[in-house]
């Protein structure tokens, strides 16, 4: 399986702007540039889509986990925090709300550790990664 993107920039740094497209066109001439990066004009950013690549991954990953030890999770929310410091994206940190019947603390913990350590785009980001959860 190959899943692609597209980007156009056009311009400088600073002042150029670009637009992101991708295959299935969720994502279509979305428009990004300095100030949607690095301030909070309305666009999208790498960082922001690399957050929103880890928390579907990471959600998808735990709910397999889940339902593979035999518990069917009724939702969990992952909200993905990436740090981007002096040029370098320096950690991701995911943020999960769960809502699952019968588990344990401890086998639950063990399945979160396993998604965050397994989950595809975990494998593939070499950074700092970190998990805080709320089980109820």
């Amino acid at each position: 399986m190959i899943r692609k993107a597209k980007a156009v920039w056009k311009g400088s740094g600073k002042t150029g702007k670009g637009h992101l497209t991708t295959d299935s066109h969720v994502l279509e001439q979305t428009p990004y540039a300095f100030n949607t990066r690095f301030e909070n004009e309305k666009g999208t950013n790498p960082e922001e889509l690399i957050a929103a690549a880890h928390s579907g991954c990471f959600a998808m990953k735990l709910s397999f986990n889940l339902s593979g030890a035999g518990f069917e999770p009724e939702e969990l929310q992952v909200e993905g925090q990436v740090s981007f410091e002096d040029g370098s994206v320096t950690k991701s940190h995911l943020v999960l709300k769960a809502k699952v019947e019968g588990i344990d603390e401890d086998k639950f913990a063990e399945l979160v550790k396993d998604a965050e350590e397994n989950c595809p785009i975990s494998k593939l980001l070499d950074t700092k990664i970190s998990v805080e959860y709320t089980l109820n």
